[in-house]
């Protein structure tokens, strides 16, 4: 967290508030705080509702990567899953997933939108959804083979063979491409850094937060892809084209060997990923607040705007729910351009990091007052060039075709998007650059001018 540069003396305090007033203009009459500012130089206006175990929950329901390789790429393809799943004569459009798609994005706009301080609450129950639904699904997928008599798959089948479908005949690059799947989980570590001025003590508690993240999303994912592995025995019946849209519920269906245990592991890995849906509506609203409050998007004087009865950035939020209906307007128009949009996450996010830690490990990691959580010497060095040489590499490995032969249905066009997204936002940088107001650096130790546990 980077270290200030304001002083003690009152005239000192008069030029920041003054400021932090440009940056934040609304921010005096809806400080939570007593006009009191926060580690990043701006007044704390929203409430801190969050506890450590809370944040830990939705960094676990959010972030978590065994409902999103349980889940599918479409929001509302579990729902119609579900309905197929007692219908098999059932053929599952593209619309039918996006009428789903719509209620359920606007009803979690609407629980982030009204419901803020419940939010806590129910985060914690996603929490535990996460937690109790992984546990059910992998003593269901382990024990169902013997009850119902079909047996595992064989050892081999789940640790040794090797399917490659893809047309490149290089199994070593098709190893490495697969990593795609497992490096959505790179892209989420970062939701509870969002949630720093909505929690006590956010230098300890966010990096606590993201620890277990990890470690309860690693754990609870081995065993998860082994359970539902082991429960397989037919693998050409879940990639047949008919489900494209929901291959959780081929796999559940030869699991479990009926409609009714389908349903019920299914809804075992809807709840949690309706519950992440809310979450991901924190992560992105707080994120295009922030930002609107340092001056750095359009219309900033709305988007940065706090909302004085529900106490969070509804403007922002309304805007996400927009563009995420947008999103899923391309896919009902073309399902090719969605995936592009949707595939480009891993690339995008991985490229935030790199923008992050390669200024970091060029300037001797001086720029950065360590925190709680500080690798010294040589180590932190050691462990931000392999997270560089990582990135760099995956990213180029990332954004070929995801198979052979190539047409324009099945290019991947993340290079594209990113390209794009990168000549755009340096544009409006230039553009943008003389308004951009920033984060404010503030001495830390002058606890007279920050709110209680800003740091």
């Amino acid at each position: 967290m980077a270290q200030p540069a304001v002083g003690n003396t009152s005239s000192e305090k008069k030029a920041f508030n003054a400021a932090v007033e440009f940056a934040s203009p609304s921010a005096s009459s809806l400080s939570a705080d007593g006009g009191l500012i926060n580690a990043s130089g701006h007044r704390q206006q929203l409430e801190r509702n969050f506890g450590l175990m809370s944040v830990i929950a939705y960094a676990i329901t959010a972030g978590n990567t065994w409902i999103a390789l349980g889940g599918t790429i479409i929001v509302g393809a579990q729902t119609v899953s579900m309905y197929a799943a007692f219908h098999p004569e059932f053929v599952a459009l593209q619309w039918h997933v996006f009428v789903s798609f719509l209620v359920i994005t606007w009803l979690s706009c609407a629980i982030a939108l009204f419901a803020n301080r419940l939010l806590p609450l129910f985060e914690s129950l996603g929490g535990f959804f996460t937690i109790a639904g992984v546990f059910i699904t992998i003593v269901v997928c382990a024990a169902m083979p013997t009850v119902k008599g079909t047996g595992h798959a064989s050892n081999n089948f789940v640790w040794s063979d090797w399917v490659n479908t893809t047309g490149y005949s290089s199994d070593g690059f098709v190893f490495l491409l697969g990593m795609l799947n497992g490096a959505f989980a790179v892209g989420t570590p970062d939701i509870t850094t969002h949630l720093a001025e909505e929690i006590p003590k956010p230098s300890v508690n966010i990096p606590k937060a993201i620890l277990a993240q990890f470690v309860i999303g690693f754990t609870t994912t081995l065993f998860y892809i082994i359970a539902i592995f082991y429960g397989l025995n037919d693998l050409d019946t879940v990639l047949e084209q008919s489900n494209r849209y929901f291959p959780l519920a081929a796999i559940y269906r030869q699991t479990t060997g009926s409609g009714g245990g389908t349903l019920g592991l299914l809804i075992l890995s809807f709840l949690p990923f309706f519950i992440a849906c809310v979450g991901l509506y924190l992560t992105s609203s707080r994120t295009l607040w922030t930002l609107a409050r340092d001056n750095a998007t359009p219309f900033s004087g709305f988007f940065s705007q706090i909302s004085p009865r529900y106490r969070n950035p509804a403007n922002a939020i309304l805007l996400c729910a927009c563009l995420t209906t947008v999103l899923g307007i391309i896919y009902v128009g073309s399902k090719t351009a969605f995936q592009a949009f949707v595939g480009s996450f891993v690339v995008l996010t991985t490229l935030s990091y790199l923008t992050a830690i390669l200024p970091h490990l060029l300037t001797g990691r001086a720029n950065i007052t360590p925190g709680w959580f500080w690798m010294k010497g040589a180590v932190g060095y050691v462990v931000n060039a392999i997270s560089c040489l990582y990135i760099v590499v995956f990213i180029v490995i990332f954004c070929f075709p995801f198979g052979l032969p190539v047409g324009a249905p099945t290019m991947n066009y993340a290079s594209l998007i990113t390209g794009g997204l990168t000549l755009f936002v340096a544009a409006f940088y230039v553009w943008r650059r003389k308004d951009y107001a920033g984060p404010q650096q503030v001495r830390l130790e002058d606890n007279s001018m920050l709110a209680k546990d800003a740091i």
